[in-house]
């Protein structure tokens, strides 16, 4: 549960210096939001004695839950439009009422990847540090000053946690961070209508939830598995890299994707 730690770290400097934009406050309330349906799981964990906690279905159904309710709140106050820009394209993809449902496909789909990454110690904490620092440029460059100090703030805390989740890991932070802050991530996606560019930005994110779909496909179709053990990190442990040889690699390629994201906006801006 150290990701309360992250999430206490963040908001200090949010709630002091930023003037709570309602664009800022939808991604504050979805980071916080999510943040205790982790708690919720990972206080489920340590009263069972079990490595599953809430169950998958309560869980969608939590999550569900809030993205109807901040998704609302987006389009209605924060200026959120249902239509997704394509980069590079001057279209947009217009979504209108089924756009609620891309924002759960977004919004859980990274809450889960990241969540699945946090497998190695700092590897997640790291990743999504890079990330948040590719939206802390994309929120300056859009003039949303409370979004980046709310970026920046989350990206603090990321890097002040890996002081003592870093390998070999202290603290670690459960669901309760993984699934805040891959909801953060998503959140900024969506006030800034960069749901696709996301699945840039996010790469590595992504790579890890495909491995584990591609891992359950394969083994349930064709009775083979594609990989050793996912996700992927799992499957680069069992070929005998190093648990800092991964990390270190994986940040790598989080900071050229990020930085591949970046450029793109900028660009397209």
């Amino acid at each position: 549960m150290g990701g309360v730690l992250i999430l206490g770290a963040a908001a200090i400097p949010y709630l002091l210096l930023a003037h709570k934009t309602v664009p800022s406050l939808v991604v504050f309330v979805l980071a916080f939001g999510s943040g205790v349906i982790g708690i919720a799981d990972d206080l489920a964990k340590l009263r069972f004695r079990r490595s599953m906690g809430l169950s998958a279905r309560n869980k969608i159904l939590l999550q569900v839950v809030l993205v109807v309710v901040v998704g609302w709140i987006a389009i209605r106050f924060a200026g959120v439009t249902t239509d997704v820009a394509i980069p590079f394209v001057d279209a947009v993809i217009p979504f209108g009422g089924v756009y609620f449902l891309v924002v759960f496909l977004v919004i859980a789909g990274m809450a889960n990847a990241v969540n699945l990454t946090d497998g190695l110690d700092g590897l997640a904490a790291g990743t999504v540090a890079t990330c948040l620092l590719a939206y802390t440029g994309i929120t300056f460059l859009r003039h949303e000053p409370d979004l980046a100090i709310l970026s920046a703030a989350l990206m603090g805390a990321c890097i002040g946690f890996l002081w003592f989740n870093s390998f070999p890991a202290e603290v670690f932070m459960g669901d309760t961070g993984s699934l805040a802050l891959g909801a953060a991530l998503a959140g900024f996606a969506v006030v800034t209508g960069t749901e696709l560019l996301i699945l840039v930005i996010g790469g590595v994110f992504v790579v890890e939830a495909m491995s584990v779909m591609i891992q359950v496909v394969s083994f349930k179709v064709f009775g083979r598995r594609v990989f050793l053990m996912a996700p992927i990190h799992h499957h680069f442990e069992l070929k005998d890299w190093s648990e800092t040889k991964i990390i270190v690699r994986f940040w790598i390629v989080a900071a050229i994707l990020a930085a591949v994201g970046f450029t793109i906006f900028y660009l397209d801006a």
